[in-house]
């Protein structure tokens, strides 16, 4: 009982000793007038007044030169610092009141920038809208100049038949043989052949650059001849790079062109995703001439909020996009002639070979 006495008393003795440290600490802090320590008043900055004004700005180019650069000041009376959200997810802090940030997205578009002014715990905040061209720049290519195999530090092969014939019930064997698949006097050519080889009667390529090169929101520009001759099925598509751990469609496909020997000069740009995929993918096609004679360009843009098609700067599909679907992550790339399968349809009985042709490829932010 002795024992449990004392421990009373150290109990009391601790929480007197505690009470009256939280009462000297509370009665000598902030008394919620906005005064720190030692009673000083902290005063709110006022007159807060934000300009921008992009590089390069002429009455030719009311929206800066293209380096995406804005040039910020900033003033307000009292203030000591300030922060400074820019519109596209990226915040800084300032205590000059001046500072120059560069937009990368590119195309023309709008931000709207909110600053805050501070005087330590004390603020006010102010916003302006901001329009900006950043000029598209290459953050990837292959030209297809040298002659040869193609560039190894860029693509990797898919070789064999796949899964069920790659999923689609395809007829052609892939290979990496210069038969199929070769650079030669500046162009890209993937060439379909009828020939009994592994078990299959086509045989074909398929290159991609998984592992080598991948990239969210961007441009994607190709131009191409397309292969002759029914079941013939060249494609320039994309798929994301979490494909080996979420599996397809949830990784998500974009199809930037799809053409049918069975159908010919008809491209198709179409999306796969959960609840639209295979049969029921989000497709648009358009009809063009000389698909398998002459060069086009076929194109995507493909950004957070849409993802355009287009052949030779025509636009023929917009897709919206949205932050529930999988085309906000890194997606490589994937050059193919298929042969036959669900897409593909019937083979022609007389073909023999034909060739895809592809003079360049060029990724823009």
């Amino acid at each position: 009982m002795k024992e449990h006495s004392n421990n009373f008393q150290k109990i009391k003795l601790f929480l007197s000793v505690f009470l009256t440290t939280f009462l000297f600490f509370s009665c000598s802090g902030d008394n919620g007038g906005g005064n720190s320590g030692g009673g000083e008043s902290i005063v709110k900055p006022t007159n807060l007044v934000i300009a921008a004004t992009p590089v390069g700005v002429t009455t030719s180019t009311p929206n800066g030169d293209g380096s995406g650069t804005v040039n910020f000041t900033f003033s307000a009376t009292n203030a000591t610092s300030y922060k400074i959200a820019l519109g596209d997810g990226v915040t800084q802090e300032s205590t000059s009141g001046s500072f120059s940030y560069t937009y990368n997205a590119a195309g023309t578009n709008s931000y709207t920038v909110y600053v805050s002014a501070y005087n330590g715990a004390q603020f006010v905040s102010t916003s302006i809208s901001v329009a900006i061209y950043v000029a598209p720049k290459a953050i990837w290519a292959d030209e297809f100049n040298v002659d040869g195999a193609p560039d190894s530090s860029k693509w990797g092969y898919d070789t064999g038949t796949g899964d069920w014939g790659w999923g689609n019930n395809e007829a052609q064997y892939y290979t990496s043989r210069a038969d199929n698949v070769k650079v030669q006097n500046g162009v890209l050519k993937i060439t379909t052949i009828k020939e009994n080889y592994n078990g299959s009667n086509y045989t074909s390529a398929r290159i991609k650059t998984q592992g080598k090169f991948s990239f969210k929101y961007g441009k994607v520009e190709m131009r191409a001849k397309m292969p002759v001759g029914g079941g013939t099925w060249p494609a320039l598509w994309m798929l994301g790079d979490n494909i080996t751990s979420a599996g397809w469609p949830a990784c998500g496909e974009i199809d930037i062109m799809e053409h049918l020997g069975n159908q010919i000069n008809k491209i198709y740009g179409t999306l796969h995703h959960p609840g639209h995929s295979g049969g029921n993918a989000d497709s648009r096609n358009v009809t063009i001439n000389n698909a398998t004679t002459e060069f086009h360009i076929y194109a995507l843009d493909w950004r957070a909020d849409a993802i355009k098609f287009y052949v030779d700067n025509q636009l023929f599909y917009t897709f919206t996009n949205t932050s529930s679907l999988p085309f906000n992550q890194n997606f490589f790339l994937i050059i193919n002639s298929a042969i036959g399968g669900n897409f593909g349809g019937t083979i022609d009985p007389a073909f023999v070979s034909s060739t895809y042709e592809v003079d360049y490829i060029r990724v823009f932010n």
